[in-house]
């Protein structure tokens, strides 16, 4: 998506550890008309797929999925969160994900009323490194009984194993850009597709 490109040669700062900061529009503040157009090529994307449910992580997936599902009919937005509170009341399902941003492991959950046997769901997340985040949604996914209708990540970065593994895992992973390199000196380099 030549857009994405765009804004993140512009705006995205290679941090040292394979670090890319794109905050200023995308996962801290968030620049909706670009959102918007995120959204509306995932569509595209997944176009004739059946979708029932999208479902991210909280919480630099939750704006991304909603815009998103705008253009599905009637799809509600669901969000794992990374530690039970007190809202989170009843049966759930969980799954332990190791952060590669953060250097920490939680445990995901999900409530069992949200996500049921039968679901097609979408997964949606602004980033795919590693694939930790994404394989817990499968997995979360799987523990209802539902299907992984694919995967819609905004930034793959292609370099790490993270896309590979989930695509020889069998799930659709589509990517708006995919990085096959970056550093400090020279940017960003973007696969060709």
């Amino acid at each position: 998506m030549r857009l994405l490109q765009d804004r993140i040669r512009k705006d995205g700062i290679v941090l040292p550890g394979n670090i890319l900061k794109v905050g200023s529009f995308l996962n801290h503040q968030l620049d909706v008309a670009l959102f918007n157009e995120i959204g509306r090529e995932f569509a595209r994307r997944f176009a004739g797929t059946p979708v029932s449910r999208i479902l991210t992580i909280e919480a630099s997936g939750i704006a991304i999925a909603c815009i998103t599902a705008q253009y599905f009919s009637n799809v509600p937005v669901v969000f794992a969160k990374k530690a039970a509170g007190a809202n989170l009341s009843g049966d759930f399902y969980s799954t332990p994900v190791s952060s590669y941003t953060h250097g920490n492991t939680y445990t995901m959950t999900v409530s069992r009323e949200y996500l049921q046997q039968g679901d097609h769901v979408l997964l949606i997340d602004d980033f795919l490194a590693n694939g930790c985040a994404l394989e817990g949604l499968a997995a979360l996914v799987r523990q209802a009984g539902a299907t992984v209708s694919g995967a819609g990540i905004v930034i793959e970065k292609g370099f790490q194993n993270g896309g590979e593994r989930l695509r020889a895992a069998g799930v659709r992973v589509e990517s708006l850009a995919v990085i096959d390199a970056m550093s400090q000196e020279e940017g960003v380099v973007f696969r060709r597709t």
